[in-house]
């Protein structure tokens, strides 16, 4: 063993030798329906991403100032009224 290095004090021999008996069984909860819906899936040790995958055109958050009635005519037009404003502001500017 080196000079800097310390016994564990563990006898990890035994550990590996131990059988588990039925009365240690009571020690762990059942796992139930409800314990997986809350379960949280991983992918290679890490929390696996969820939701919307990340998308190859980027959007970057701007503040932007917008007179009152150009913001409730979009907004009237129902959910998707932001990505309507940047497509309009899209074709205005020539981009595809």
């Amino acid at each position: 063993m080196s000079e800097n290095k310390r016994a564990l004090g563990s006898d990890l021999d035994k550990v590996d030798a131990h059988v588990i008996q039925p009365e240690e069984y009571d020690e762990i909860p059942e796992l139930t329906d409800e314990w997986f819906a809350q379960a949280q899936p991983h992918v290679g040790g890490k929390p696996a991403r969820r939701g919307r995958p990340p998308s190859d055109n980027t959007k970057e958050a701007i503040k932007l100032r917008l007179d009152a009635d150009v913001v409730k005519h979009f907004r009237e037009t129902g959910p998707g009224w932001q990505t309507r404003i940047n497509e309009t502001l899209r074709r205005a500017a020539g981009l595809p």
